[in-house]
């Protein structure tokens, strides 16, 4: 079974029809939903590749590159609401267009990077029109999917980040090693042209592709349409409760905060995973891109294999916090084993399992609990604060390094807000009464 028919909601007790009904669902929105996060998460990430040549040729200090790679998300936090809000207007169709197709642009314009202003300010644009395309594809998700299911295709679409790792990372390398001069360009220049150039072309399927939600999919009946409305929850067929009703949730900055701890962990292992590796003994750009394959394979199957298990159960916060406390662990042992490469490995493998599995199922949270109204808002509410520990994460390990030499200190310190969300995942995060429950479980699909 491929991950999209797992992602659609495979279950031994549920009908075959439905199940064919899902699954075609699932093929007809996720190739285009799940490319689109590969490459916003690859032309978000890819600098620490380049940093690997760029950083010398620029004359950048880690300080210039810490602070060049948390910048992303000024421009990110501060258009993610208006995007996400605006999605209600316009649609799913057009908003996912017009975020691939100006990001990719950006990022290709990275390549004539030549000094710290131009550094930081693609960086920001990059981050402005990127901004909406996570929350609005979770939402995007709520229109399609019910509780049962949340996780699993929160999982899928989320799991693009690591499959961002596990396919550019080697990609990256071998770009940077053997690019390196062709036509007069350095490898890094030509990194951010062959990375970039695809999401162009994936906002124009998704222009021509990817319908606004059920009731506009032509491949389903009108009696298919009913049925996947009717499995909505009831409290995402409410219309009252807009943005200010998720203003006014308090759950929804516990979630934030949670939220905002995972993604510290997330960018600690992104955006410094091949520099690390290069201090435990991964020297050429090639070897570091094959050795990522490691930790961002597991990563992928662990998001998969969690999140199914919480979909299962139906139990979100134990999981999402059991996930942070293994990134903690692992994010305090990296500096113990110092130059050690395969201590050094096992360790961002286990960091970057426990972080991205945490991140489907902590955010498949405020998915059952806020309205239809409510939810484009709230999601990206949660996520603009949470996506915070994207600049603060970057930036303070950079100077961290930059003021003494490593990472350790830096390290500790994110391993210390990871333990801190687990508790409030834990203690505070409230979920949603699960609906499910008393329903024929034959009748619901994927328990």
């Amino acid at each position: 079974m491929t991950h999209i028919e797992a992602a659609a909601g495979a279950g031994h007790s549920e009908a075959p029809l439905e199940r064919a009904l899902y699954a075609r669902i699932g093929w007809r929105i996720f190739p285009i939903v799940l490319l689109g996060y590969i490459f916003a998460y690859l032309d978000r990430i890819n600098i620490g590749f380049a940093a690997l040549q760029m950083k010398a040729d620029l004359g950048f200090t880690d300080a210039v590159y810490g602070l060049g790679a948390g910048i992303f998300f000024a421009g990110y936090l501060a258009c993610e609401v208006p995007s996400n809000l605006l999605l209600q207007r316009v649609g799913a169709r057009l908003t996912m267009a017009r975020i691939m197709i100006c990001w990719g642009v950006t990022s290709c314009c990275m390549m004539f990077v030549r000094t710290h202003s131009m550094f930081y300010i693609l960086r920001v644009l990059l981050g402005v029109f990127e901004a909406g395309l996570t929350p609005g594809v979770v939402f995007y998700l709520t229109l399609w999917y019910p509780e049962a299911r949340l996780a699993r295709v929160t999982a899928l679409f989320l799991s693009g980040s690591v499959m961002a790792g596990l396919l550019g990372s080697p990609v990256s390398g071998v770009v940077l090693d053997a690019m390196s001069g062709v036509h007069g360009l350095r490898g890094w220049q030509w990194l951010f042209l062959v990375e970039g150039f695809p999401s162009i072309l994936l906002g124009v399927v998704s222009l021509l592709l990817l319908p606004d939600g059920p009731q506009s999919a032509r491949w389903l009946s009108e009696a298919e349409r009913r049925q996947v409305s009717a499995r909505l929850p009831a409290g995402r067929n409410r219309s009252h409760g807009g943005f200010g009703a998720a203003l006014r949730d308090s759950n929804v900055y516990a979630i934030a905060f949670a939220w905002f701890t995972v993604i510290c962990g997330t960018y600690a292992v992104s955006f410094w995973m091949p520099m690390m590796l290069r201090s435990a003994g991964a020297l050429t750009a090639s070897s570091i891109g094959l050795w990522s394959i490691v930790p961002y394979g597991v990563g992928a199957m662990g998001m998969i294999l969690l999140s199914r298990h919480s979909d299962r159960t139906l139990e979100r916060r134990w999981h999402a916090a059991g996930c942070a406390l293994g990134g903690a662990a692992a994010l305090a042992m990296l500096p113990v084993v110092g130059s050690n490469f395969p201590l050094t490995l096992v360790a961002l493998t286990v960091a970057t399992v426990s972080v991205f599995s945490a991140m489907p199922i902590l955010f498949s949270i405020p998915m059952t609990f806020l309205s239809p109204r409510a939810a484009p808002g709230g999601i990206a509410l949660i996520n603009s604060i949470g996506q915070t520990g994207g600049f603060l994460s970057p930036f303070m390990l950079g100077w961290v390094k930059a003021t003494t030499g490593s990472l350790n200190i830096g390290l500790y310190i994110i391993a210390a807000l990871l333990g801190l969300g687990a508790v409030v995942m834990v203690n505070v995060v409230k979920t949603s009464p699960k609906q499910v429950r008393g329903v024929d479980e034959d009748a619901v699909p994927g328990v």
